[in-house]
């Protein structure tokens, strides 16, 4: 069994997301933790685990989302330039 050096201390973070809960307000803590969440993906990711989706459907899906990102990019542009 090896021994620790004097002073050293465990931190008690575990490996992942984290959200620090500051002046009691968890509803704030909250708020950020599903936004981290989003961010990643994981609602994402959940949402597709939940049934079986065939290699030409997910292809398909993949297809129309990045459609859809490709014509919001045009409009933001068009908007901020004006082509």
């Amino acid at each position: 069994m090896r021994q620790r050096k004097q002073g050293y201390q465990k931190e008690h973070t575990h490996p992942g997301i984290s959200v620090e809960v500051r002046n009691n307000n968890v509803e704030k803590a909250l708020r950020v933790l599903k936004k981290k969440l989003q961010e990643d993906g994981l609602f994402n990711e959940l949402r597709e685990r939940e049934s079986f989706m065939s290699r030409g459907e997910r292809r398909r899906k993949e297809r129309a989302a990045g459609k859809r990102r490709q014509e919001k990019a045009i409009k933001k542009r068009m908007e901020e330039h004006g082509y």
